[in-house]
C-alpha cells in the first residue's frame, strides 16, 4: 500500500473537483465536436452493462411475481371462505325452499286450488310527463292495433307504477302511484295488516287507516289487496319507512323519476268501473 504524505493528501483532495469539473467540461465538448463518437461510446457501454441489467432484474422480477402470487393466494383464499359460506346458506335456503315447495303443493291438493289464469301485457314506451288534471302522471305512446281499455295496471321492471285512467287511438295516460289523487288498498306482508296507499304528489306515499294497535313496522314490505276487485293481490309496490314527522311513508319499488318502458297488465278486472258503466237505478214509483 502507497503512503502519501498530508500534504500530497491535501493537494490531491484540493485538485479532485477541478479535475472532475474539467473531465466534465471536457465529455461536453468531445460530444459536441464529435456526436459520432460519443454516440458509439455509449452504445459500447450500454452493450456492456445490458447483461449485467438483465441479470439484477430477472431475481428482482421474479420477486415481484412472488409477491404478486402471494397477494393473489391470500385474495382468492378470502374468496373461497366467503363462496364457501354462501354456499353453505345457499344449501340452507334450498332445503327451506323444497320443504316449502311440498308443504305448499299438499296443501294446494287438500284445498283443490285453482291457480289463476295468465294475465296478458302490453308493453308501451313513456313519450311524456303528462300534467295538467293530474300532477303525477305520463303518457304513453301505444302502437296500432294495441288495445288498452281503463283501470289496467301498471308496472315497470321493479313493481307497480300506477293504473291506466284515459285511453286514446294511439296513446295512453297512467296515474302513478305518488299522485294524490291515487288510493290504492295493500297489505303489509309482516303483520298481514290491511291499509290504504294514498298519493301525496312526492316522492313517497302514505299509508292510511291501518288496523288499531297495529302500526306499520319499519322495513315491512308492501303488496297490493285484492280487495274491492282493483288490483290482484301480490304485487310488490314498496318497503315501509317512516318519515322525520312520523308518518308511514313507502319507499316504492318502481323507480318512477326514470320510467321509459311500462307494461300494462290486464287481470281482467272491473272493480271502480268509470262512472259511464255504472247502471243508474230506475225511479220507484210514488204510492
Amino acid at each position: 500500500m502507497i503512503r502519501l504524505s498530508i500534504p500530497l493528501r491535501q493537494a490531491l483532495s484540493r485538485l479532485t473537483m477541478p479535475v472532475l469539473i474539467a473531465a466534465a467540461f471536457g465529455t461536453m465538448l468531445l460530444g459536441k465536436a464529435d456526436t459520432v463518437l460519443v454516440e458509439r461510446g455509449r452504445m459500447v457501454l450500454a452493450d456492456t452493462l445490458a447483461p449485467i441489467y438483465a441479470v439484477v432484474s430477472e431475481p428482482m422480477g421474479a420477486l415481484r411475481d412472488a409477491v404478486q402470487d402471494l397477494r393473489y393466494l391470500a385474495a382468492m383464499r378470502a374468496e373461497n371462505e366467503r363462496l364457501r359460506d354462501e354456499n353453505e346458506r345457499l344449501h340452507r335456503w334450498q332445503a327451506a325452499a323444497l320443504a316449502m315447495e311440498a308443504e305448499n303443493g299438499l296443501l294446494r291438493r287438500q284445498l283443490h286450488y285453482m291457480p289463476e289464469a295468465q294475465a296478458s301485457f302490453h308493453t308501451a314506451r313513456v313519450v311524456a310527463d303528462a300534467g295538467g288534471t293530474y300532477a303525477r302522471a305520463v303518457l304513453l305512446s301505444v302502437n296500432p292495433g294495441v288495445t288498452l281499455r281503463k283501470g289496467q295496471v301498471a308496472l315497470d321492471e321493479r313493481g307497480l307504477a300506477g293504473r291506466v285512467t284515459e285511453v286514446g287511438n294511439r296513446s295512453a295516460r297512467v296515474l302513478l302511484v305518488t299522485d294524490m289523487n291515487s288510493r290504492i288498498p295493500v297489505v303489509l306482508e309482516g303483520s298481514r295488516s290491511r291499509a290504504m296507499l294514498a298519493g301525496t304528489n312526492g316522492q313517497r306515499p302514505r299509508l292510511q287507516h291501518w288496523p288499531e294497535g297495529q302500526p306499520p313496522q319499519n322495513g315491512e314490505r308492501v303488496v297490493t289487496s285484492a280487495e274491492a276487485g282493483v288490483f290482484p293481490a301480490g304485487l310488490p309496490v314498496g318497503v315501509v319507512r317512516w318519515s322525520e314527522g312520523g308518518a308511514p311513508e313507502v319507499e316504492l319499488y318502481a323507480r318512477l323519476d326514470r320510467l321509459d318502458l311500462l307494461r300494462i297488465f290486464d287481470f281482467g278486472l272491473t272493480g271502480i268501473l268509470p262512472p259511464e258503466a255504472v247502471a243508474r237505478p230506475e225511479p220507484r214509483p210514488r204510492r
